[in-house]
């Protein structure tokens, strides 16, 4: 369905379609249309008609059916953290979930009923007083439902599996307006596209994820200076090779910022940074496994214990900054590849909150037995340039940092991309994303399906069969 204009939208349709809502309808004269239309990523400026501040499934309905026989291009927002602005559209009918945010715990079933417009954050939250968890995103600012479709890795992935590994169930509106659940045995073809298929096939109001008893984690953030990153890495790549899956976390790039812990000869410069995330209870257990990079000769460091909520909130980016990243996922990481990876860091923008993620792989998230569309959960480790920067002169710097930074590292790639941490990359990229031409085309018989005439195409899009 190609984008089109809303002339035949007229004043008198918009007031009928207000009264239908329990939710708020902006137009770009209200009072409050500005911030509804903001995302995450301030490079996105796109001015839909209409933003409809859903907060029941009935209105999602109504705005589905109020945009297709006005002819509106349809957009979705939960988190609104799509690099690309997926979550906006050009003179289209932005559905806008963040009003349908609830999430109830069931501790007895250990599970999780989280609505639409639900963040991590409301999740982790939710959960933490009942000693629950599960894998979320790695900032607490991203919306579940959208993480969950495209496969969901995140700090406790090693440990639990990707977030869409826990997806017990789903409820989502097609384009049709109709409200249909998928789960192992109620629509099992459309269940299946939910793991990787992305919002493709409609608008996801509910889902229902197991939880897994956690009732904290031990974490340990390390820095070095960025000289002795290549030291580091390696030394880290035979750490995580012989780790549990207790062990989780990542390597990173990024610049030192003005902490009690760190020294002060190394605020506002590049620094090397282990973040150290252990699961287990067992104090000596934690020791023990954690020893070997501890003894790597870190010059500054900060452990505590803490809830698994409050570590999702470490990375936050601070709002209004501009943002763009890929991502890149490998077999191995040979010493070439690390010097490589580290000289790529070497010309990240500084000082700037851009991190350089290097993220380990494994555990139960290359164990998992299931055919879904999500190939890059096998490479044994993913590379992530994230750039977040201010000044709109620095884009076209930033931008090449990030793209020639992961092209250095394909000598080594599987071709498999985690979608939802790239931009628009071209088809070849986002079919190996869902793992080959195969995966694709059946991919697109759920569509043709659930969404025969591409409503739902402001994603990396499948068309329908």
């Amino acid at each position: 369905m190609a984008q089109l204009n809303s002339t035949t939208l007229t004043g008198t349709a918009v007031t009928e379609f207000r009264s239908q809502l329990s939710g708020q309808v902006l137009e770009p004269e209200d009072s409050g249309y500005e911030q509804a239309r903001t995302v995450v990523n301030p490079l996105v400026d796109l001015r839909p008609r209409l933003i409809a501040q859903c907060e029941t499934v009935d209105d999602v309905i109504q705005a589905i059916r109020f945009g297709r026989e006005h002819d509106l291009e349809i957009a979705v927002r939960g988190g609104g953290h799509g690099v690309g602005g997926e979550a906006l559209t050009d003179g289209g009918i932005v559905i806008d979930l963040r009003r349908m945010n609830e999430v109830t715990v069931n501790p007895e079933e250990a599970n999780a009923q989280v609505s639409g417009g639900a963040t991590t954050g409301h999740l982790d939250r939710a959960a933490q007083p009942y000693g629950l968890a599960t894998t979320g995103g790695r900032v607490s600012t991203i919306g579940v439902c959208g993480l969950v479709l495209s496969g969901g890795s995140g700090w406790l992935d090693r440990k639990f599996g990707l977030a869409c590994d826990n997806l017990l169930s789903a409820e989502l509106v097609t384009a049709d307006g109709e409200l249909v659940r998928a789960s192992p045995n109620e629509h099992p073809e459309l269940f299946w596209a939910l793991h990787g298929g992305g919002g493709n096939f409609g608008v996801v109001t509910s889902m229902t994820l197991r939880l897994h008893e956690l009732p904290s984690v031990n974490v340990s953030l390390l820095l070095w200076d960025a000289e002795s990153g290549p030291d580091v890495v390696r030394a880290y790549r035979e750490f995580m090779g012989a780790s549990t899956d207790d062990v989780c976390g990542a390597l990173m790039y990024l610049t030192a910022l003005s902490e009690e812990f760190v020294p002060l000869w190394l605020v506002g410069r590049l620094a090397c940074a282990v973040l150290l995330i252990h699961t287990g209870r067992d104090p000596e257990e934690v020791a023990r496994d954690l020893q070997p990079m501890r003894e790597a000769g870190h010059v500054a460091e900060m452990s505590a214990e803490m809830a698994y909520a409050d570590l999702q909130c470490m990375l936050d980016s601070p709002p209004g900054y501009r943002s763009y990243w890929s991502a890149e996922h490998m077999t191995a990481l040979p010493d070439e590849a690390v010097d490589r990876y580290c000289a790529g860091a070497g010309r990240m923008p500084t000082p700037s909150p851009s991190q350089y993620l290097l993220v380990p792989q494994g555990g139960t998230v290359s164990r998992a037995l299931t055919d879904y569309p999500i190939p890059w959960r096998y490479a044994a480790w993913g590379v992530y340039p994230f750039g977040v920067w201010q000044d709109a002169a620095d884009d076209d710097r930033v931008v090449q940092w990030v793209q020639s930074a992961r092209a250095e590292m394909s000598p080594w790639a599987t071709g498999a991309v985690y979608l939802s941490a790239a931009g628009e990359e071209g088809e070849h990229r986002m079919v190996s994303g869902f793992g080959g031409w195969d995966n694709y085309r059946r991919l697109a018989q759920v569509k043709a399906q659930y969404d025969p005439e591409n409503v739902f195409h402001r994603n990396p899009n499948i068309k329908p069969a």
